[in-house]
């Protein structure tokens, strides 16, 4: 054997040693936490299940990992704009109630949804009912009946007409001209007394809330309807200005020292968050959420943006390099509550500041904590 020969199987040997023992470092480094059995007690509150959740496996663990995020939203001093998008049949699903809630404990400043959620909460603020039914229902009778199904949830097609209706007819009484979303929403707001009401607890609280698909909606039909009124009659009406949607989204951005969206589904709420972090370029910010989390069932394989990951969005900027983010792949009906149980029961909202907003023609002239 050659002194070069030698010498290459000696510093082989050693390497190996070495390896050997980085691995069983490694190896010991990997395997240092447990997943842990998660127990439930009669006592356990929905808190508590969900901390315990966070040191399971799977969809459990991504569920913690959400809540933990939400916690440091709430802990921030730089006190973070949350924007809520929502998105899907959450209220056919039961959570009008979990998402006014949200908005009661202040822990959103801003919804983005699409109009359907927001026509389902009007439809019930009139007194009209969300009733349990089937997937596996005979539709052709259904529609004799005039009932409208949204998956195994009824509603009455002829309450459904009256609600369109009544989306118009608050049209008919604002003044000609182009209006925002969130403008023309506080209108319906203020037509509507129901304390349940998210719509309601929005305009009451000073919560902005965005539509802006609402054309594509139920009440883009009240809309229409009332468009068509006023060209019969010889009159102006209302339009929805969705790009003044964009300024006034992109204008609250710009005016707080941080921001965090919770996505409940995908979405436009979703891509309409964050394009307005993009948008911020306008007026020379180039700053991503400093946190984000997301529930949706949406898959990523076929590159659609419901369902586009969070670290994805990092290489817009949509999202800080270093934010706080979670995605959980678990149904908003199941995911949502579990969430919104956390944050209630674990207090986090406690003492946190609203915001002011200070609109003048759609212009945000001041945004503050109050």
């Amino acid at each position: 054997m050659s002194d070069f020969t030698a010498l290459v199987l000696t510093r082989s040997a050693r390497w190996g040693k070495v390896k050997g023992s980085m691995d069983k470092r490694l190896k010991k480094r990997l395997l240092k936490e447990r997943v842990k059995q998660v127990r439930i007690g009669k006592k356990t509150t929905v808190a508590e299940l969900v901390e315990a959740m966070g040191e399971m496996s799977i969809q459990a663990r991504n569920i913690g990992e959400c809540a933990r995020v939400l916690e440091r939203i709430y802990a921030d001093k730089k006190r973070p704009t949350v924007m809520l998008g929502l998105a899907g049949p959450l209220i056919a699903a039961g959570l009008r109630r979990v998402i006014r809630d949200l908005v009661v404990i202040g822990a959103v400043d801003v919804i983005v949804s699409t109009g359907a959620i927001i026509y389902q909460d009007v439809y019930a603020a009139l007194g009209h009912g969300h009733f349990l039914g089937t997937p596996d229902a005979e539709d052709n009778t259904l529609r004799d009946l005039r009932i409208d199904r949204i998956y195994d949830t009824y509603i009455d097609e002829d309450a459904v007409w009256r609600t369109d209706r009544y989306c118009g007819e608050v049209a008919d009484k604002m003044a000609p001209g182009n209006y925002s979303s969130r403008a023309y929403l506080e209108a319906l707001a203020d037509a509507i007394s129901d304390e349940e009401s998210i719509l309601y607890q929005c305009r009451k609280l000073g919560v902005p809330v965005f539509c802006p698909a609402l054309n594509d909606s139920s009440i883009g039909i009240g809309l229409t309807e009332h468009r068509v009124r006023c060209l019969k009659e010889g009159r102006a009406g209302i339009a929805i200005d969705s790009i003044q949607d964009n300024h006034e989204l992109v204008q609250i951005v710009v005016k707080s020292k941080s921001t965090a969206a919770f996505y409940v589904a995908g979405g436009v709420p979703k891509n309409y968050i964050n394009d307005s972090i993009v948008m911020g370029y306008i007026y020379g910010l180039d700053r991503g959420h400093d946190y984000a989390l997301q529930v949706t069932t949406a898959v990523t394989a076929d590159g659609g943006l419901s369902s586009s990951t969070l670290k994805e969005g990092r290489s817009w900027g949509k999202i800080k390099k270093e934010a706080n983010v979670a995605m959980a792949w678990v149904e908003p009906s199941v995911a949502l509550p579990l969430l919104a149980g956390y944050v209630i029961g674990k207090d986090l909202t406690a003492g946190r500041t609203r915001l002011r907003y200070g609109w003048e023609s759609g212009t945000l002239k001041k945004l503050r904590p109050i």
